[in-house]
């Protein structure tokens, strides 16, 4: 077994010359609190980054400092027990366990032991430069120790002897020379590769895992996939108090990578394949933010940037940290109605990221300056964050794990993709549908306001919404065409719109050069009418209804002629009935005075003839 080392640990050179058994050197295993919890260092740690269900109480734990795992594993790797990291080639086996080393030595004091036997402590050094991890500087603190060791299959073929005491020896010299508590073995196959007796192999890998488990040490070691198992020989598995299986696999031409936790002796974990990548910053899990769905809901709302649609939603907008879809076929106004809500929130003085899958920055600045909405201004503030990105370029999983970076680098409060139908050329619509799913869940327990707009085929249902999150979105808006045999126009609607009184009515919207503008539909006799029949339909509707007005008016002075004629009529009437009464009077009075005429003249002649 030839070795060569890095130049930090002149103790493991001196190892062949050790003359203690490695068995008496061994640490026992790290106590636990009296509570069964670890360190109250990494019950710190795991506070902040795990996800809001608490860890349940069980065996200690070491945090392994990579985003994701932490949560899936409710605190880390068992500490003081041994760890199989295994997958296919180029799966991330070397890189998660390289990670796990140097968060332990860097961010959690604990210092580790790096033992590898297919790559040099350079080549080494520098793979995992590029990931912002500076390893020779930790081997010159003396917090990691990084031993190449090779294994020689014509000396073990020329001896015909092979077992493990040197490897312990080696391992033994180099725990103690910087007091590590972590050790990575990396990987496991190369080391038993030149055996051709499989019993042998097998008698080996139990001694080795026993030695690691005695030394109270957290150790990884890495392995090859089998073709039916998950290693090559078929043991390891079964041996480790935790396994952790990495997938690469490709859909549709595009490079996905899985990881699924297969045990975990003594620990509740996540049992799901969780998606994985790996960037700039290194290897990243990403689980379902929230298990238990306990987010906040807040009662604030924000406007739309159109005032009719403001109305619509109860007068005031969308809930913030609200999920919201604008579904519509092609050519409807979904990215203005998206670029309108963008150009709102910059103008309040908020953050807002917006992921366009169909056109450059450059293109979405031009286009929506044709409808006066002006994105340069808020891109320059650095209020408004374009990132265009062509949906082939990652997996569905890197697509939500660059989200994630983005959003945890900006800490923007709304969030926009438009389409999330475009993500179709790179998974089905289950996987779709659960990528989507861990976004809004991952940006509602932020409480970031979310917008997705989504194709709706010419063919199929209005009110589907392709991908099948309309049951996960908390506001619906439907985007449509009404057609007729001149011309095509738009109408909107709120199709649902959780938490808040809304508008069950359509309304036709425009494309202005002042933003979007939002008509009330006229309604006929038996018909609504849109764009150019609408116009008609009022100008014939006025045209009538002025004719009526103008009819009505000549009725009214002809009524009023004959009613002044009337009047006149009537005043004559009663001016003769005064005169017949006059004349009444005057005969009354002719026919008394006639009377008492009569009467005097028949006492004249009675006294003329001096009648008794």
């Amino acid at each position: 077994m030839k070795t060569s080392h890095s130049r930090s640990h002149p103790a493991v050179n001196q190892s062949r010359k050790a003359s203690n058994p490695p068995q008496s050197r061994l640490k026992s295993p790290a106590p636990l609190h009296s509570n069964g919890h670890a360190h109250p260092k990494d019950a710190a740690h795991a506070k902040t980054t795990a996800v809001t269900t608490a860890p349940p109480k069980g065996i200690s734990k070491s945090l392994t400092g990579i985003r994701g795992l932490d949560e899936l594993t409710f605190g880390g790797l068992p500490r003081g027990r041994s760890t199989l990291i295994c997958g296919g080639a180029g799966s991330g086996k070397t890189l998660l366990a390289i990670e796990f080393l140097v968060h332990g030595a860097r961010d959690y004091k604990e210092p580790g032991v790096f033992v590898s036997f297919d790559e040099t402590v350079t080549e080494l050094a520098e793979n995992i430069a590029s990931l912002g991890l500076d390893l020779p500087a930790l081997i010159q603190r003396k917090q990691v120790i990084i031993d190449h060791v090779t294994v020689d299959r014509s000396e073990i073929t020329a001896t015909g002897d092979f077992n493990l005491d040197g490897l312990f020896v080696r391992l033994d010299c180099a725990i103690n020379a910087i007091g590590a508590k972590r050790v990575v073995l990396d990987s496991i196959e190369t080391l038993f590769a030149a055996l051709p007796n499989e019993v042998l192999v097998r008698a080996e890998l139990r001694r080795l895992f026993d030695w690691l488990k005695a030394t109270g040490l957290t150790t990884i070691i890495t392995g090859e996939q089998g073709e039916k198992m998950l290693t090559r020989h078929g043991m390891e598995e079964y041996i480790s108090d935790c396994v952790v299986f990495l997938d690469h696999r490709t859909i549709n031409q595009v490079s996905t990578r899985r990881l699924r936790i297969i045990k975990y002796r003594g620990s509740l974990h996540g049992t799901n394949e969780y998606p994985v990548m790996i960037d700039h910053q290194g290897i990243s899990v990403l689980p379902i933010s929230s298990l238990t769905l306990n987010y906040a809901a807040s009662n604030k709302r924000v406007s739309t940037g159109i005032e009719r649609l403001d109305t619509m939603l109860g007068g005031k907008g969308f809930y913030r940290g609200s999920s919201i879809l604008v579904s519509g076929t092609a050519g409807t106004g979904k990215t203005s109605l998206a670029a309108s809500f963008a150009t709102q929130i910059c103008k309040q003085g908020e953050r807002c990221l917006l992921l366009p899958m169909e056109e450059s920055p450059a293109q979405l600045i031009r286009n929506m300056g044709s409808i006066g909405l002006d994105l340069a201004t808020p891109i320059k503030s650095g209020l408004l964050h374009v990132r265009s990105i062509q949906p082939a370029v990652y997996g569905l999983e890197g697509h939500l794990l660059h989200l994630h970076h983005l959003v945890t680098e900006l800490t923007p409060s709304v969030v926009i993709l438009d389409p999330i139908t475009n993500l179709g050329a790179i998974g089905n619509a289950l996987e779709i549908k659960a990528m989507l799913t861990r976004l809004i869940d991952f940006l509602k327990s932020k409480g970031i306001t979310t917008l997705l707009t989504s194709l709706t085929g010419s063919e199929s249902p209005l009110e589907n919404s392709a991908v099948g999150i309309s049951s996960m979105t908390d506001t619906w808006i439907m985007l449509r065409m009404i057609q007729t045999p001149t011309e095509r126009n738009r109408l909107l609607y709120v199709l649902k719109s959780r938490g808040m009184a809304h508008s069950n009515q359509m309304r036709e919207f425009n494309l202005t050069n002042k933003g979007i503008d939002v008509l009330d539909v006229y309604t006929g006799t038996s018909d609504d009418y849109t764009g150019a029949g609408r116009l008609n339909r009022k100008a014939l509707d006025q045209s009538r209804a002025l004719a009526e007005r103008q009819t009505a008016e000549q009725r009214e002075r002809e009524l009023n002629l004959e009613h002044r004629s009337l009047q006149i009529q009537i005043a004559m009437l009663q001016t003769r009935a005064v005169g017949i009464e006059t004349e009444k009077a005057y005969a009354r009075e002719q026919v008394r005075l006639l009377a008492e005429t009569q009467h005097a003249d028949k006492g004249r002649m009675a006294i003329a003839r001096h009648a008794d």
